[in-house]
């Protein structure tokens, strides 16, 4: 992707001073910036930072991606953040095969060693 690109996650901000700071290493100040770079993961196919940014008790040992899966936006809802723990809600919109599909979920974060993981989220 395009560093001048607008990042995926729309956010407003090009990739580069956006997710792919946190695609490239540097560790998310916080819980929603981590949820916007994992979206925005998703979107670029980036499987192997998915799985570091998952918690290692929820970790799952592979990931695979929806062959034509197309993520089309994201919309965070709301952020609440009580010290090391933090939810985010927020709706994904994605494509496959001509049908349009919403993600509505709640997820939650978990900061240790001062670094955010994702931990698992409900679903609506």
């Amino acid at each position: 992707m395009s560093p001048n690109a607008p990042c995926p996650c729309a956010s407003g901000r090009p990739y580069a001073a956006c997710c792919g700071r946190w695609h490239g290493g540097t560790p998310a100040p916080e819980a929603e910036a981590l949820m916007r770079s994992r979206y925005s993961a998703f979107v670029l196919g980036l499987g192997e930072y998915l799985r570091a940014s998952w918690h290692p008790s929820k970790r799952p040992a592979t990931l695979e991606f929806e062959p034509g899966l197309r993520w089309l936006g994201l919309e965070v809802r709301r952020v609440d953040v009580d010290g090391e723990r933090a939810t985010v809600e927020f709706v994904a919109r994605s494509k496959l095969g001509g049908r349009a599909s919403r993600l509505h979920e709640t997820s939650r974060f978990v900061r240790e060693d001062g670094r955010w993981f994702y931990v698992d989220g409900d679903t609506r």
